[in-house]
């Protein structure tokens, strides 16, 4: 894994025209963090959930996306409340962030497997998403869903932005 600050170092002392996480010497490195995830049944139908995790942001990410910090909480409901039992329904909201290393490697133009425009004016991603899962026939099951997303790619030059998306899900 390539190290943001060697990448920053490189530019700052004017060794590269922008970072680059993969030029640098093989080296061993590792990366420390952790998650928790708790979950509570309110009621038969209704469960909350939160969610927080956290690495160091010293190296680059080799996961889903880049995201050192996150928080994360929401509401998850059956459709039996309303006499739809295979339906559910869903609230959430996420608050994510980068390290300061991560950040300035991304302002001063450095590229990552996701983020990267030469434009970063760090500030925290902050999303709201709600979510609907109906079942249709037998095993399939179609599920809109929409974000809201402030900060995108954790740049306060970009949005906020709606995100549609639009799920479908079959059983056999």
């Amino acid at each position: 894994m390539g190290v943001y600050s060697y990448a920053n170092e490189q530019f700052l002392e004017g060794k590269v025209a922008q970072p680059d996480i993969d030029n640098h010497p093989f080296h061993v490195t590792s990366k420390t963090g952790f998650g928790v995830n708790a979950e509570q049944v309110v009621t038969s139908a209704i469960t909350l959930y939160s969610r927080f995790g956290w690495n160091d942001g010293k190296t680059e990410s080799w996961s889903f996306t880049e995201i050192d910090h996150t928080g994360s909480g929401g509401i998850g409901v059956l459709g039996r409340l309303w006499k739809r039992n295979n339906d559910r329904a869903g609230f959430a909201f996420a608050i994510n962030g980068i390290s300061s290393e991560h950040s300035r490697y991304l302002a001063y133009g450095g590229l990552g497997f996701v983020l990267g425009d030469k434009g970063l004016r760090y500030g925290r991603e902050n999303v709201l998403e709600t979510h609907y899962t109906a079942h249709v026939w037998r095993g399939i099951y179609v599920g809109p869903d929409l974000q809201y997303i402030v900060n995108p790619g954790y740049n306060q030059a970009r949005g906020p932005v709606f995100v549609p998306s639009f799920r479908l899900h079959t059983e056999f």
